[in-house]
């Protein structure tokens, strides 16, 4: 089978470079160069402009705002209406779950699975290519072929095998970020697939 496609490309590439030398041999190489002289002549010339350290204009250091003394001043003058103060004056720290809304946890939960799909896509297009070289390795006669097949065919285990164990990994991580939302008690509708 390889012998007759090896035969066909090879009539394929002849009969496209004897077809490429009948056209290319109407025009002469003379011809073509002075067809190339006039187009480069023609061709309108983009102006480059290098730009070297000269040209370049003094950057001013950027401003940096004084940092907030630790002194407590009055609180009126710290605290903006309906902001609770702390005492010492400064604001209270914003509470790191009530920064996670649907579309953090949408969006956590989607990447994971994501990833998870595409490591079992390619354990099982792993699994496919170690049947086709089992198969492959006990119809072959040649012990060299057999040798390197085999090698083939130990490498893509040796991948499947990691690959089993990246999935497993990915699946409970899917576990622990659905565990974590029901401890934030974050709706369940917000862990569902998208449609």
């Amino acid at each position: 089978m390889k012998r007759v496609m090896a035969i066909a490309v090879t009539l394929v590439v002849a009969s496209s470079s004897a077809a490429f030398a009948q056209t290319s041999s109407t025009v002469s190489l003379a011809e073509v160069a002075r067809q190339e002289e006039a187009r480069r002549k023609t061709a309108t010339k983009k102006a480059t402009k290098v730009i070297t350290n000269a040209n370049l204009a003094a950057v001013e250091t950027p401003v940096v705002p004084a940092a907030p003394s630790s002194t407590p001043q009055a609180g009126a003058a710290n605290s903006s209406p309906g902001s609770p103060t702390i005492p010492g004056g400064q604001a209270p720290k914003p509470d790191p779950a009530a920064m996670k809304d649907q579309a953090y946890w949408q969006n956590r939960i989607s990447q994971a699975r994501t990833e998870l799909s595409r490591t079992q896509m390619f354990a099982d297009s792993l699994q496919t290519k170690i049947n086709s070289l089992r198969t492959d390795f006990a119809n072959r006669d040649n012990r060299v072929e057999r040798e390197k097949i085999q090698q083939d065919l130990n490498n893509a285990l040796a991948e499947l095998e990691r690959l089993k164990k990246e999935v497993e990994k990915q699946t409970k991580g899917i576990a622990a970020i659905e565990d974590e939302a029901r401890r934030a008690n974050v709706p369940s509708g917000w862990l569902r697939p998208q449609a």
